[in-house]
């Protein structure tokens, strides 16, 4: 008898001790495209999302002291069945309270139809860009704290049409991004005065886009606009394009600027190249950022980076104001953090809002990537920044008004 006692004691003690382990870190998963079209793009937003995570580790943590940690998957950022096992790992195996991801729009949807949403996982994106984002009948489940491509498209074509720019011919990849892209600027184009000579999809990851560049090109147009990915069919096609030396400018969206893509092409290729992408207004909690980043040697211009810290950090705090890391209810408190009314909060702020939530305060999360005030979809207002290829890189030229 006592033996068993004994034995029973024992056992208890150690299920609790299990127990407790279970419940000594909080998983927030990172879904991006570590290989494939933005492979190089893709490590710099993941070290963005973990400065976040690291300032709420060193202070104090979630809840009752948890660490969070913050499993990866690959979604290969073009293959529907790799995000979706990835994303399938992250909330089945990992067991993951939510998700910062994924990148490319293509990967987060299937991610959201096929795993995230049908387990009540919330889910921030920083990069996916393309308008099909804004009506996934998700539950209230995806977010994003980048702005929406059919803002870029607009904006990309002002832009060209400011510099006189007015005949172009574009291709896209066929894609939800590069469809939605390319049909904003098109459309925004146009309306200008602009005239879009032809628009032509081409398939990701080919080694051949010649075909398609002999259409571009019977076009007379002098101007190349490629919606693609840097490091695949949008690399190929201006490397192609410039061994025919027909076209005298090329113009990119946010998925292609990279400096691997000037790396792969060389400077002199693509030396005045336009390009847009996300940016970030000048605001207290974008400087604050650019701070936090330089002290972690992290490069704060990345593109997407700050939208990744933000997602990561509105993700802890909505944890900590539902004041578990069950999947329920998140959502609702991720709404209550990153929207006024409440006290301010800014990036590596987590102390402070920590005690305000505690106190049964209001807080209002105001970012790295702007103020991060999400609408009724999910979606944020943002601004755009031209980019340009001057002296061997991609450099910031101002936000387009």
């Amino acid at each position: 008898m006592m033996n068993k006692r004994v034995l029973t004691t024992a056992v208890a003690a150690t299920t609790l001790a299990i127990g407790s382990m279970a419940y000594a870190e909080v998983k927030i998963g990172f879904l991006g495209g570590f290989t494939g079209g933005i492979e190089t793009l893709t490590p710099p937003i993941f070290d963005g999302a973990e400065l976040a995570i690291t300032h709420v580790n060193a202070q104090g943590g979630l809840l009752d002291g948890q660490d969070i940690v913050m499993p990866t998957g690959d979604t290969t950022c073009g293959d529907a069945s790799a995000a979706s096992n990835a994303a399938d790992r992250m909330v089945n195996t990992e067991q993951v309270t939510a998700i910062v991801g994924a990148l490319c729009t293509g990967a987060t949807v299937a991610a959201a139809n096929n795993v995230a949403i049908p387990a009540g996982v919330t889910m921030v994106s920083p990069a996916s860009t393309a308008p099909a984002v804004t009506t996934l009948d998700d539950n209230d489940l995806v977010f994003r704290t980048v702005p929406s491509d059919a803002y870029q498209g607009e904006v990309l074509a002002k832009l060209l049409l400011e510099k006189g720019i007015d005949e172009v011919a574009v291709t896209y990849v066929n894609n939800d991004y590069g469809r939605g892209l390319a049909g904003a600027f098109k459309e925004g184009f146009e309306a200008g005065g602009g005239s879009v000579l032809e628009n032509l999809a081409h398939e990701d990851n080919r080694a051949d886009y010649r075909s398609e560049l002999g259409v571009l090109s019977a076009t007379g147009a002098p101007v190349l606009v490629v919606l693609a990915y840097a490091d695949t069919s949008g690399q190929t096609v201006l490397r192609q394009a410039y061994e025919s030396g027909t076209f005298t400018q090329y113009v990119g969206g946010d998925g292609m600027v990279g400096d691997s893509l000037v790396d792969a092409l060389g400077a002199d290729v693509l030396e005045g190249m336009i390009a847009t992408r996300p940016g970030s207004p000048e605001l207290p909690g974008t400087e604050l950022f650019r701070e936090l980043a330089d002290e972690a040697e992290i490069d704060p211009s990345a593109v997407f980076a700050a939208q990744a810290y933000d997602a990561a950090f509105l993700l802890a705090l909505a944890i900590e104001k539902n004041g578990s890391a069950d999947r329920e209810g998140v959502s609702a408190a991720l709404r209550e953090v990153a929207s006024p009314p409440g006290e301010v909060i800014l990036p590596g702020e987590w102390e402070k809002a920590k005690q305000l939530i505690a106190d049964g305060q209001d807080i209002n999360y105001e970012g790295a990537g702007g103020t991060q005030d999400f609408d009724e979809s999910g979606d944020v207002p943002g601004v755009v920044q031209e980019m340009a290829v001057e002296d061997g890189a991609f450099t910031a030229k101002g936000i387009v008004e």
